[in-house]
């Protein structure tokens, strides 16, 4: 039986949706049986361009092409969509604080949370508008509210760990494709811990492989923390390619089931593991059985670890608290 899946994606015209959209309209995500319709959210000045993407995306003819739906309504979006991928969120401005930037995305993510109960029974939901943590947290209230169920939410780290990944595969002059179980934990911002001690190259522990320490505790973090920053310097505009790229990546692991030996990183909702404060999203290795994702248990965390950890989870409690009155 050919199988059917909907997707709604916001700020579809954006250049994150722009490169995101050929990719799942070919069936590089849910694969060549999976027919594709897609729901097209933008904020209504932004109709005319999304007009375009559209007419692109004819134009491509893709044979698993079923349907497109562009409108500026959550509600028609969001209606019996299997995944929404909310992009769409307003960019940080010069001299924008951190915390300004949260109370601007918030009611959006208020208004798409509650618009989520026309989505089917099934539907998974990632953020990747940032603040990816704290939008999701806000999206998935007010959604929860409606029945859906927080587990079902998550917000993208998969940018950081791919990038993660390509710092250690350059230093051990390996393919990426030899880095598996590297782990970020916490916030989608400059605290986050890519975490190299529980990474491993060619199945050998990554500390063994590189053996530089300094390197790893250091410019490694460094690297991966401001990477984003280091790509807006260098190309004048935030990660849109890559962005996409991490997108694919997580929900193709989100529908596949992940290998006993490895795991993937999400933003998913804290359970008290690790002692993280329940409720919040934050970011755990976790593994998929292809239909829902559950966190590792029983990772080995070293004292340098935990104090990295509890800085990134220091910094989740406190945008919450920014955004108290939206939850």
């Amino acid at each position: 039986m050919v199988r059917a899946v909907r997707v709604a994606i916001t700020g579809a015209a954006g250049q994150i949706g722009y490169a995101l959209l050929p990719r799942l309209a070919s069936g590089a995500v849910f694969g060549p049986d999976t027919r594709v319709s897609l729901n097209l959210l933008e904020i209504t000045p932004a109709l005319p361009a999304l007009d375009g993407v559209v007419m692109e995306l004819d134009d491509c003819a893709f044979p698993l092409l079923d349907e497109i739906v562009a409108t500026d309504k959550p509600e028609v979006a969001f209606e019996g969509v299997n995944w929404a991928l909310l992009v769409g969120a307003k960019p940080r401005g010069k001299g924008m604080e951190r915390g300004d930037l949260i109370r601007e995305n918030g009611p959006i993510f208020v208004g798409q949370g509650k618009a989520l109960a026309r989505a089917a029974d099934d539907v998974r939901v990632l953020v990747v508008g940032n603040p990816a943590n704290t939008n999701c947290l806000i999206a998935m209230t007010h959604a929860s509210r409606a029945g859906v169920p927080g587990e079902r939410f998550h917000a993208m780290m998969r940018l950081d760990q791919n990038r993660a990944k390509a710092q250690l595969a350059s230093k051990a002059g390996v393919g990426v494709a030899a880095v598996t179980n590297m782990a970020i934990w916490g916030n989608h911002s400059a605290t986050q811990f890519p975490d190299a001690e529980n990474a491993r190259i060619n199945q050998k522990p990554c500390t063994e492989v590189i053996g530089h320490v300094s390197w790893l505790q250091n410019e490694f973090i460094q690297i991966v923390q401001q990477r984003g920053a280091a790509v807006i310097e260098a190309r004048g505009q935030s990660s849109a390619a890559s962005a996409a790229n991490a997108a694919v990546d997580h929900v193709i692991s989100m529908e596949s089931e992940t290998a006993a030996d490895d795991w993937v990183s999400a933003g998913v909702l804290s359970d008290g593991s690790y002692g993280i404060e329940a409720g919040l999203i934050f970011s755990f290795p976790v593994r998929s059985d292809g239909k829902r994702c559950s966190i590792v248990e029983g990772v080995e965390l070293s004292d340098f670890a935990r104090e990295k950890i509890e800085a990134t989870l220091a910094e989740l409690k406190e945008e919450k608290a920014v955004v108290a009155d939206l939850l």
